[in-house]
């Protein structure tokens, strides 16, 4: 499977998404006729929530725009990868208003929509850190602690008059590791037997984030 979503125009919506800081984000929507991704899924890590608890979860090319609400994960079902492969995610974070709720990459997802769930995930932080962790049921062990990387890009690192940081993430199953990167950078790695690598990818984001993400890309390597 290989689907792909370049950031060849995406300077034109961040500078509207400048401007909407100051704008309801519904509105924005409504006036934009922006929809839910078609297809797409959503599980919250609390029971009891629901999409409509979700501030924005449109699609807005290049991409898509999440804002929550709840923590949760998103994915298209066709996104599946196995053996050895690379995922590339190239996401915007918009001003997190001085907290540091974590964002980023899942992948090897198995009975997403059951108690059973089980996945890994590789996020990143505002403050230049990132996390390797799983999720195995109710149970998010982890694998990796909080790590500072020079990397990372923060929100206070954007230029001047920017609304938004671009970080470029990427997991790479090659052989019996993991390898994982920000902006070109490896800054991690672990031994693949430690956690699933084969099923579902997509993006998981922790509560009370404002991200556009303009490219998601699954390549199989060694083809």
């Amino acid at each position: 499977m290989n689907r792909s979503l370049r950031a060849s125009a995406w300077l034109p919506l961040l500078a509207a998404f400048g401007l909407a800081v100051f704008t309801p984000l519904p509105a924005l929507a409504q006036d934009a006729e922006l929809e839910r991704p078609d297809g797409w899924q959503v599980r919250f890590d609390r029971d009891g929530m629901s999409e409509d608890d979700l501030e924005m979860f449109v699609a807005m090319p290049p991409g898509w725009h999440i804002t929550t609400g709840p923590a949760g994960i998103f994915w298209d079902p066709a996104w599946r990868a196995e053996g050895d492969y690379r995922i590339e995610l190239d996401v915007f974070l918009f001003d997190p208003a001085g907290r540091r709720e974590a964002f980023g990459i899942f992948f090897g997802g198995q009975n997403l929509d059951e108690m059973t769930q089980r996945y890994g995930y590789f996020l990143i932080r505002e403050g230049g850190e990132f996390i390797l962790k799983e999720r195995n049921g109710v149970d998010a062990p982890t694998l990796e602690p909080w790590t500072t990387h020079p990397a990372i890009a923060s929100f206070a690192d954007r230029a001047e008059g920017d609304a938004s940081v671009l970080n470029e993430l990427a997991v790479e199953a090659r052989g019996d590791r993991l390898h994982f990167f920000v902006n070109d950078t490896e800054v991690g790695t672990v031994d693949r037997s430690r956690v699933p690598t084969a099923g579902t990818v997509g993006v998981r984001v922790n509560h009370g984030l404002n991200l556009h993400i303009s490219r998601f890309e699954v390549m199989p390597l060694g083809q």
